[in-house]
């Protein structure tokens, strides 16, 4: 499949949008911002284990 892109790549993005944003949830007082940050970057971590399972199957 030559049009996909590199998997390995797209995983490393995607933590490295997570650990973005859960620095910028460390750095902010508002506590709900804080948890919408933090659910996001759950996000992020999700679609990396998804695309690292698929990668492996």
């Amino acid at each position: 499949m030559a049009n996909q892109p590199d998997i390995t790549t797209t995983v490393d993005i995607a933590i490295a949008n997570a650990a973005r944003l859960l620095y910028n949830a460390e750095t902010i007082t508002d506590l709900a911002l804080m948890e919408r940050l933090e659910r996001l970057a759950d996000s992020w971590v999700a679609i990396a284990q998804f695309l690292h399972e698929r990668d492996k199957a």
